[in-house]
């Protein structure tokens, strides 16, 4: 008898220490925030925007193109200011009927004001709150952050959805929360982040004889923003940005269009299957020059001219072109932001740190200027892989 209370205390004991879900949070019980805009308002104070799901829209999956099933908004747009981004939040929450959960916040935007004043009063709220993830996409917007937190997508159903699959595509240079707070901690390397907009992305055909098709304004990934410490000082294009992506060994995907060997005026485009970038510092206690090693492989995708591409004289050519066309990017964007902006964005400054740790201790608080008057050689080694199945233009009749 004793035994088997034994038994039965012993399987009961363990269901006294199960919690349960005592802090469960249903789904209309809370507001999920997609996408953050943090904007410098006139007056000193801070506006916090919040681009939230709406249930309805997403019950059932739906389908893309900014709205439910039943053609209603997909996402609600709601703003407040504040002395601080808290501060804003206390305001923010007393106009939302639900509890702000910021789990699956896929975007944070920076207007340019608020990126010029200085972020470090954003990243600072963003990384001690429990909620908020690091694998946020940061963004700088020229304008408003608001303003692009309402923008449309046609096959999202967000437009923060559709700046976040832009920014997995690696279509342009991308950024995490995680990412831009360590460059802003670090001596070696200033940040960037990633400038989004608004572009003319098409058209929806209309339904009937009386709509017409309507171009619409949506997202798109138009550079990088540059930084000194945690304030804005300017912009990178699209061309630009590609040379600095080169220049940071990021992952490089893409086409790079060249002349094409033996008709200078017809094209080639190569797509980029991978690359790679090494720095090699040298220092002697007065002189610091940098030897930039880039190397990267692509296949050959389109071709204007009626060439063999196939022969090899052909292919060490058409080499010697992509190699030309890289190295005139990076020499191009690294001599614009050691003129015009005078920061490393680019990580020499990691770099030498990893091989001269004693002198970095004497550099370190002064890299920018020093950076700014080193010398910085580029050589480029390019290598086409495939040419495709076809070895010249469909339309050229064979000899």
């Amino acid at each position: 008898m004793v035994k088997k209370i034994a038994v039965l205390f012993l399987l009961i004991l363990p269901t006294v220490f199960l919690g349960g879900c005592w802090d469960r949070k249903e789904l209309n019980e809370v507001a999920v925030v997609l996408g953050t805009g943090i904007d410098w308002m006139a007056d000193g104070r801070v506006r916090l925007a919040v681009q939230i799901a709406r249930p309805t829209a997403f019950a059932g999956g739906g389908e893309a193109g900014g709205g439910g099933r039943d053609g209603t908004a997909a996402s609600w747009v709601v703003s407040a200011e504040g002395k601080t981004v808290e501060d804003a939040r206390v305001h923010l929450a007393a106009k939302i009927p639900r509890e702000i959960y910021w789990g699956h916040g896929v975007i944070l935007v920076l207007g340019e004001e608020m990126a010029r004043k200085g972020t470090n009063m954003v990243t600072n709220f963003f990384l001690r709150d429990r909620q908020s993830r690091e694998t946020m996409w940061v963004m700088v917007t020229k304008g408003e952050a608001k303003d692009f937190l309402e923008t449309f997508s046609a096959m999202a159903k967000t437009s923060a959805q559709a700046a976040g699959f832009l920014n997995v595509m690696k279509t342009g240079y991308s950024v995490r929360l995680s990412e831009f707070s360590e460059m802003m901690a670090s001596k070696g390397v200033q940040p960037v982040a990633t400038w989004v907009g608004e572009v003319e992305a098409g058209v929806i055909p209309g339904l009937g004889q009386e709509m017409r098709p309507s171009a619409q304004r949506q997202v798109g990934l138009l550079g990088s923003a540059v930084f000194k410490d945690d304030r804005l000082v300017g912009w990178l294009d699209s061309y630009e940005t590609r040379g600095l992506l080169w220049l940071k060994g990021e992952a490089m995907r893409g086409v790079i269009t060249v002349p094409s060997p033996g008709e200078p005026d017809k094209e080639v485009s190569i797509r980029i299957r991978r690359g790679r970038t090494r720095i090699v510092p040298e220092y002697d206690g007065e002189y610091l020059w940098f030897d930039v090693e880039v190397e990267m492989e692509g296949d050959v995708l389109e071709q204007q001219s009626s060439e063999d591409l196939a022969k090899p004289e052909k292919i060490e050519a058409l080499e010697g072109e992509v190699a030309e066309a890289v190295k005139e990017r990076a020499t191009a964007v690294l001599e614009k932001v050691r003129r015009e902006y005078q920061v490393d964005v680019f990580g020499f400054g990691n770099a030498f740190h990893r091989k001269y740790k004693k002198d970095w201790r004497e550099l370190k608080d002064r890299w920018d200027e020093e950076f700014k008057r080193a010398e910085v050689n580029i050589t480029v080694k390019s290598r086409i892989r495939d040419t495709g199945l076809l070895t010249k233009r469909a339309s050229m009749p064979e000899e």
